[in-house]
C-alpha cells in the first residue's frame, strides 16, 4: 500500500515537473528595493537586495537603522533567548537591522527569531557569489503556519560581497547605518492603481489555500470600495499548465485536464484515487472566471470578491460541496445570470482552445519588467509583482504606494496606513494660521510642501517659506493675504480687485502691503493743503484741509476763494441768463404776432376782393356806343 501511495506522489510530482517545462519560455523576476548606506564612508553608496516573500515590506515608505551582527546564533536559526541577546532599541536609539548568514533553516524562521528578539528588520546575507534570489515561505509540508503569518518585520537579501564588507567594518568598531527604501519599489505614475490577483479555488492544499481565501475574505471590503469609486482596476487570474503530448491519453492527465490536456490543475489531495480531481478545480477556476467577465460587463466587477468568498465559504471541499450545483446558487444569489457563465465556460470536453483559459495561459509569462507568474498566490500590482506577507494591511499598503503623489483616496491616509507628517510643525511648510490655510499636503510617502487651492483660490509659491493668492477672486480669501485695517468706521485694503497678484497699500498709507501699511501725514510731509490761507489736519489714511475765515477750499486747486464773491458771481450770471432768456422770449412773441397779423390781413383781402373792387383797384369805365358824355 505504501509503494502504490508513493508511486501515485511520483507520477504526481512527474506530471507537474512537465508541465513546468512545458511553460518555461518565461523568466522569474526578483523583485528588488533599494538599500544606501550612510555610514561609514567606505561603504556609502546605494547597493540593490531583494524583497523577502514574507513579512511586511514598507511599501511607498523608508527605513532607517543599524546593523547588528550577533557574536552568536549568526544564522539566526534559534531563538536569541537561548544565546541571551536582544535587539530591541533603546528609547531615542534608532531601529537595529539584523545581519545574519544563510543557511542550516529557512528564511522565514530567521525573520521569525529576529522580530521575537526585538529587530526592526532582518538583512539575510548569502552564502554565495549568485545574482540575487527571492526568499519564499517553506513548502507546505514543512510550513508552521503559527509562526509564519505572524512575521511583521521587512526582510532582504543581499549579495555575499556586500555582507561580508559590512562584518567587515562592524569587526573594526564602524558604526553601520543604513536606509531600506521601497518608494521605487512599485511605479506609481498616475491616480489610478491596476492590479492583479493570482488565486486558485483549490481549498485543499494547506496554508497558502488557507491564506489565499482569508486575503480575499479580509481585503474584499477595501478592494470594492477602491473599485466602485473608480480607484483601482482590478483583474482576477488563475495558473493553469498543459499536459505534454506523450501523456494526453494517460488516466492522470484526464483526470486532472480538461479540452484534451490543455487545460489542468493539479489533485487537490495528490491522490488520483479519492476525492476531487484537477480537472474540478480547473471548471471551478474557469467558473470564477467567467463570473468576472460577466459581472464586469455589467459595470460591477466587485461582485467578484463576494462570489469567491461565498462560493469558498458554502461550497467547501471539505463537504463535498465542490459542485457546479452550488457554484450555480451562489452566482444566482449575486443576481448575475448564469446562462452566461456556463456560456463563458463552453464545453470542457471538446478538442479545442478555450479562449478565456488560453488567454489565462498567456497573461501568465512574464512581460516587461513583471517576471512570470508561477507562486500561488501572488500579487501583481502596476505590473510588479507584490513581496510579502499577503493580510490586509499589508496589501492594502502596497496597493496604496502605487498611486501618484497627492492622489490617493482617503483610505490610504488613514492611522493604520501612514504616519500624517503635517500634524507635527506643519510639516516644515508655509502656514496661513489666521486663515487656517497650510501648504503642507498628507501623502502616502510622506508630506509634500505645495502651495494649495482653496475656494478657487489658487496659491502660488515654493511651499516652504512662501505662498501668495493668485486670480481674480484672491482678494475675497483672507484679502488676499493682503494687510486690511479699519479705524474709526474707515476700512482700508491692500488687496486691489482686478490685479491678478501683489499687494499694494492704498493711497494715503506706506508699507510693504502684506505685513504692514502705514499712514501717511500729508500735513507733517506737506503733500497737501499748502495754500496760505489752508489750515491741514490729519486723518487716518487721509486729510481735512480747511481755510481761515469766509473762504472756500478748491481741492483740486489746493487753494482758498472767496465764498461771497462766488455767490455775487453766480447770482448775476443767473440773473442775466434770466433776463436774455426773457428778451429771447419777447422777440420771439412780437415776431410772432406780426407775422400772424399779415398773414390774416392778406388772406382777408384775398377773399373781399372776390366780391368787391377794393380801393387799390382802378375804376372800370360805362359803354357809351356813341361816344357822348
Amino acid at each position: 500500500m505504501m509503494r502504490e501511495m508513493l508511486g501515485r506522489s511520483l507520477v504526481v510530482y512527474l506530471l507537474w515537473f512537465l508541465f513546468l517545462l512545458g511553460s518555461c519560455s518565461g523568466r522569474f523576476v526578483v523583485e528588488k528595493n533599494s538599500l544606501k548606506i550612510t555610514s561609514p564612508d567606505s561603504l556609502k553608496r546605494v547597493y540593490e537586495c531583494a524583497i523577502g516573500n514574507f513579512g511586511v515590506p514598507q511599501y511607498g515608505g523608508t527605513m532607517i537603522g543599524t546593523v547588528v551582527y550577533p557574536k552568536a546564533d549568526q544564522k539566526a536559526c534559534k531563538s536569541f533567548d537561548d544565546v541571551d541577546i536582544s535587539f530591541k532599541s533603546k528609547p531615542g536609539g534608532r531601529p537595529t537591522f539584523l545581519l545574519a548568514d544563510r543557511g542550516d533553516c529557512y528564511f522565514t524562521l530567521k525573520a521569525w527569531n529576529a522580530q521575537k528578539a526585538g529587530a526592526a528588520a532582518i538583512l539575510v546575507a548569502d552564502d554565495r557569489d549568485e545574482p540575487l534570489i527571492t526568499m519564499d515561505n517553506p513548502e507546505e509540508e514543512d510550513a508552521q503556519a503559527d509562526y509564519l503569518q505572524s512575521i511583521t518585520i521587512p526582510s532582504a537579501l543581499i549579495s555575499k560581497s556586500l555582507g561580508d564588507k559590512i562584518k567587515n567594518e562592524l569587526s573594526k568598531g564602524e558604526m553601520v547605518s543604513i536606509n531600506l527604501d521601497w518608494r521605487e519599489a512599485l511605479p506609481h505614475p498616475d491616480d489610478r492603481v491596476e492590479y492583479e490577483f493570482w488565486t486558485n479555488s483549490n481549498d485543499e492544499c494547506g496554508p497558502k489555500c488557507e491564506s489565499q481565501i482569508d486575503v480575499v475574505k479580509n481585503f474584499k471590503g477595501a478592494a470594492q470600495i477602491l473599485e466602485q469609486k473608480g480607484y483601482t482596476q482590478f483583474t482576477p487570474h488563475y495558473i493553469t499548465w498543459y499536459c505534454p503530448e506523450a501523456f494526453i491519453l494517460s488516466k492522470q492527465c484526464k483526470s486532472q485536464c480538461i479540452n484534451h490536456g490543455r487545460y489542468c490543475a493539479p489533485d487537490p489531495e495528490q491522490d488520483f484515487s479519492r476525492g476531487y480531481d484537477g480537472k474540478d478545480v480547473v471548471l471551478q477556476n474557469l467558473r470564477q472566471v467567467c463570473f468576472f467577465k460577466v459581472a464586469n460587463e455589467s459595470r460591477k466587477p466587485w461582485l467578484w470578491w463576494d462570489y469567491v468568498t461565498d462560493f469558498s465559504i458554502r461550497c467547501p471541499m471539505k463537504e463535498k460541496k465542490y459542485t457546479k450545483e452550488c457554484a450555480d446558487q451562489v452566482i444566482q444569489s449575486l443576481g448575475i445570470d448564469v446562462k452566461q457563465v456556463e456560456k463563458c465556460v463552453g464545453d470542457p470536453d471538446a478538442d479545442i482552445d478555450n479562449p478565456i483559459l488560453k488567454g489565462e495561459q498567456e497573461s501568465q509569462i512574464g512581460k516587461g519588467s513583471r517576471g512570470d507568474v508561477t507562486i500561488l498566490p501572488t500579487l501583481v500590482i502596476n505590473n510588479r509583482q507584490y513581496r510579502g506577507k499577503l493580510d490586509k494591511g499589508a496589501v492594502l499598503k502596497a496597493i496604496c504606494a502605487g498611486f501618484q503623489e497627492t492622489t490617493e483616496p482617503a483610505i490610504c491616509l488613514t492611522e493604520e496606513i501612514e504616519t500624517n507628517e503635517c500634524l507635527e510643525n506643519n510639516g516644515g511648510c508655509w502656514q496661513d494660521k489666521a486663515a487656517n490655510i497650510t501648504a503642507c499636503k498628507d501623502t502616502f510617502r510622506g508630506r509634500v510642501c505645495e502651495c494649495p487651492i482653496v475656494q478657487g483660490v489658487k496659491f502660488v509659491g515654493d511651499g516652504y517659506t512662501h505662498c501668495e493668492a493668485s486670480g481674480a477672486l484672491r482678494c475675497e480669501l483672507n484679502n488676499g493675504g493682503c494687510w486690511k485695517g479699519t479705524k474709526d468706521g474707515k476700512t482700508y485694503s491692500a488687496c486691489i480687485d482686478g490685479q491678478t497678484k501683489g499687494c499694494t497699500c492704498p493711497p494715503g498709507f506706506r508699507g510693504d502691503g502684506v505685513k504692514s501699511c502705514e499712514d501717511i501725514d500729508e500735513c507733517k510731509e506737506r503733500a497737501a493743503c499748502q495754500c496760505p490761507e489752508c489750515r491741514c489736519k490729519n486723518t487716518w489714511g487721509s486729510y481735512d484741509c480747511s481755510c481761515r475765515g469766509n473762504l472756500l477750499y478748491m481741492h483740486e486747486h489746493d487753494t482758498c476763494i472767496s465764498k461771497d464773491v462766488k455767490t455775487d458771481f453766480s447770482w448775476s450770471f443767473i440773473w442775466v441768463i434770466i433776463l436774455a432768456v426773457a428778451a429771447v422770449g419777447a422777440g420771439g412773441y412780437a415776431m410772432y404776432k406780426y407775422r400772424i397779423r399779415r398773414y390774416m390781413d392778406s388772406e382777408i383781402r384775398a377773399i373781399m376782393a372776390q366780391y368787391m373792387p377794393l380801393d387799390n383797384q382802378g375804376e372800370v369805365p360805362l359803354h357809351n356806343p356813341h361816344g357822348n358824355v
